[in-house]
């Protein structure tokens, strides 16, 4: 079942016409993979933040894909729907922050003051990364295969592995 967020006044409540002029009645759900999603007008279905305007219409109805939200990403956006990264000229949707991929490229999204992530989840393994891709933890699956990922190479001789 998804979660659905009544409208709020603050920012991370769903989406009113203060939040976003040209998407009244916009609203934040959480995916049930535990992201900040989109409600379709269905009020049933919750799609990824990630999967608005991406040119591809999940809401049965394509509100999804509304002009008046897609018109001037991310300006156009519900505010829950957007995450600044460190450069303030970069951005990224709001389901990208904390899930283990360096999406601003600078690890904001991962490892800043105003970000606070949960430490690595069940499958990764916490190192400092010597890949761009990654920030703070690697995927298990890249522990003990014999190639370096870690700057200390901790998860070739002390990761349990996947």
């Amino acid at each position: 079942m998804n979660k659905v967020f009544p409208q709020g006044e603050n920012d991370y409540a769903a989406a009113g016409p203060k939040a976003h002029p040209g998407g009244e009645g916009a609203q934040a759900c959480i995916t049930l993979t535990n992201r900040t999603g989109f409600l379709c007008h269905d009020q049933r279905s919750c799609i990824p933040a990630s999967g608005v305007c991406d040119g591809v219409r999940t809401c049965t109805h394509g509100e999804d894909k509304d002009e008046s939200l897609c018109r001037d990403v991310p300006q156009s956006l519900p505010r829950f729907l957007v995450a600044h990264c460190g450069d303030p000229a970069s951005w990224i949707y709001s389901d990208q922050k904390c899930d283990g991929t360096n999406n601003c490229g600078d690890c904001s999204d991962e490892l800043s003051l105003v970000t606070v992530c949960p430490p690595c989840g069940p499958g990764w393994w916490h190192c400092p990364s010597t890949f761009f891709k990654y920030c703070d933890c690697i995927p298990r699956r890249l522990c003990r295969d014999h190639i370096q990922h870690c700057s200390d190479w901790s998860e070739e001789y002390a990761c349990p592995g996947p």
